[in-house]
């Protein structure tokens, strides 16, 4: 059964006997699978996201087959009375289209003092992954968040968010979430938060920047505060200290943890990709199963070929295609409050995201011009669409659509049908006349629109049908009636750098441990305007990885830290995937962003590696902080 099922691979989905008997036994098989569809994304994502408490319903498929078995999905699976209905209010994921995850992190106490206090929800994040774009988009929720309550069988009311699942547990939450966002979600994740320090254990740690002195003893007399105790730098945090520093929010906000949160997913990712073993398998899989349970729409289980398929190229997500949407304009301190129109741009970034962003932020920043590629208006381009699917009306629904966004559409000569040579067709084509001027670029653009259509130049058998037009497009199975939005352009306008040139806030510091490092030392000649060197540690010497390494803290007038981090360890996780490189007076700079957001520049110099960290949110400009790496200077003999 299926397009290839037939001697003449047009089986178009209809029973077709096998071949006839020649011999004893006929192997054969079917072909590869189609174009990387969304499992694909899940599969490679979701067990790193599983220890950032942003887990995507498949990732248990990171390493050996034989691990890998009926069993492990089954114990994943929504187990819990609570998961298993609402699993049943989940939306199934249409072919090819993207998915979205709502991942809850919760905290209840199985003993002690609490053991019959309702769970807490304290993460409260969606996933979406992306097989179009190649991208992953986290948005998360403060969970002092006041928003309108859905709880199955009682009346809407306002409260935090994080009060859905202590009020009307895992069901309340997806509902809650669901109509604040007007999202379809298709898979919902919960993750016990006693099992994160075990996960974090079984991949060996995670390497992390730390953006500043972290410390509470509760000896001040604040117990509800938790125990933390970090210092700022690039280091290896093991389960407990990670777990301090994703839930810790005692002298900031929710904002803070927030963002703190979706820079571990990266991190772990980090850790998964670079120094995962397959010997570890076994006991990550079981502390896995033992504090994560996965819902899948209709209360389903997940497939263990499909999820093992996808899951083997886990590890090919694009440079810079992780993207943390934040919520803009929240209001408030203990109780948190945003404008709808600010959630709805949040939900609209997030379900759009703009996978070029770096490249035209970098351009922007450094006043470039980009490449000039000719776009032609929809007016001027025409367009003829044909029926591959064999689904009534499905060329004629897209034909209106591109109609209604101003493209000059055809139908066939002749009055012929509108319909392709075959009904074979499983992803949509555009076919471009490239006898026709600036008929590819534009053909690129309308296969934006349909997401996942693959863009070829016109072939002999279609010609015929597409009456002249500069484009043909061929609706296939994946085409589900819609056309995708435009992605959500944030690159940041260009403005000037906010810097003042100071080498003397940190000449003395270095030089008193110059002698302590084996590698020459850069002086921050260029701070950011408000900024100077924090007052709790705005140096550190220590070891990483076996390299010496100095950490230099700065706290800006808003009450942020950026640092400038220097070591001889060239082969840092952080430093292995940056957007772009740019070169710059004669120095090669490495950029890695988060989205449009410039968040760390690398310079390597002299056998050593210099880099300059954002503020957790970002907050520097771009153009600020390419001012300030190229204001590194070798620190002086004399």
């Amino acid at each position: 059964m299926g397009r290839a099922a037939a001697l003449n691979g047009h089986g178009n989905g209809r029973v077709v006997l096998p071949p006839p008997v020649t011999t004893p036994i006929i192997r054969y098989a079917q072909p590869a699978p189609p174009r990387r569809g969304v499992l694909w994304i899940l599969g490679r994502v979701v067990m790193w996201l599983l220890i950032a408490a942003a887990v995507v319903a498949s990732g248990l498929a990171g390493g050996a087959y034989l691990y890998f078995d009926e069993d492990v999905v089954e114990r994943v699976r929504a187990r819990s009375v609570d998961v298993r209905r609402a699993a049943e209010q989940l939306d199934i994921v249409p072919a090819g289209q993207p998915a979205t995850a709502l991942v809850v992190g919760y905290d209840k106490r199985a003993a002690g003092p609490e053991r019959g206090v309702a769970g807490r929800s304290d993460t409260i994040m969606l996933v979406r992954a992306d097989p179009q774009a190649d991208a992953l988009s986290l948005l998360s929720f403060p969970r002092d968040l006041v928003v309108d309550i859905k709880c199955p069988g009682r009346s809407p009311f306002r409260d935090r968010i994080n009060g859905a699942y202590s009020a009307c547990g895992a069901r309340g939450t997806l509902e809650t979430v669901r109509n604040l966002t007007g999202l379809p979600i298709n898979y919902l994740i919960t993750v016990n938060f006693r099992g994160f320090k075990q996960m974090v254990a079984k991949v060996g740690g995670v390497w992390v920047d730390v953006d500043r002195r972290y410390f509470n003893d509760n000896s001040s007399g604040f117990a509800s505060y938790a125990t933390i105790d970090l210092q700022p730098g690039y280091q290896k945090l093991n389960g407990s200290d990670s777990l301090d520093f994703v839930r810790y929010r005692h002298t900031d906000s929710d904002l803070y943890r927030l963002a703190r949160q979706q820079s571990f997913v990266g991190a772990f990712r980090e850790a998964v990709t670079t120094t995962f073993s397959p010997t570890n398998i076994p006991r990550l899989v079981k502390t896995i199963t033992d504090n994560v349970e996965v819902g899948v729409a209709g209360d389903k289980a997940l497939d263990k070929k499909t999820v093992w398929s996808y899951a083997l190229l886990a590890y090919q997500l694009p440079s810079g295609h992780i993207f943390q949407t934040k919520l803009e304009g929240l209001t408030g301190y203990a109780e948190l409050f945003a404008p709808t129109e600010n959630i709805q741009a949040a939900v609209q970034e997030f379900s759009n995201p703009d996978v070029a962003g770096p490249e035209k932020a970098t351009n922007v920043a450094l006043g470039r011009k980009a490449a000039t590629v000719v776009s032609l208006p929809p007016r001027q381009v025409t367009i003829t669409v044909l029926n591959g699917n064999g689904v009534a009306g499905s060329a004629a629904n897209a034909s209106f659509l591109l109609a209604r966004l101003g493209y000059q559409t055809l139908t066939p000569p002749n009055g012929a049908g509108a319909n392709a040579p075959s009904y074979d067709y499983f992803r949509s084509k555009v076919y471009f006349d490239h006898g026709q001027a600036n008929a590819r670029p534009a053909a690129q653009k309308v296969a934006n629109l349909f997401g996942d259509a693959d863009l070829e130049p016109m072939p002999p058998g279609i010609r015929p049908l597409a009456n002249g037009a500069m484009l043909a497009v061929v609706v296939g199975e994946t085409f589900d009636g819609k056309l995708a939005p435009a992605p959500v352009d944030r690159t940041p306008p260009r403005r000037p750098a906010n810097v003042a040139k100071n080498p003397a806030a940190t000449d003395d510091l270095l030089r008193s441990v110059r002698r302590r490092v084996p590698f020459p030392l850069q002086v921050p000649t260029i701070l950011e305007r408000t900024s100077a060197p924090a007052r709790d540690t705005p140096l550190r010497v220590y070891r990483v990885a076996g390299h010496k390494a100095v950490r230099l803290t700065f706290a800006t007038g808003g009450s942020e830290y950026w640092g400038v981090q220097m070591t001889d360890w060239d082969e840092a996780p952080v430093l292995s995937e940056p957007n772009s490189t740019v070169t710059l007076r004669g120095r090669r700079y490495e950029l890695h962003y988060s989205g449009p957001k410039l968040h760390m520049v690398v310079l390597r110099e002299g056998g050593a590696t210099y880099w300059v960290v954002n503020t957790v949110l970002n907050t520097l400009s771009n153009e600020t902080m390419l001012a300030i790496a190229k204001g590194l200077k070798p620190l002086a003999r004399s």
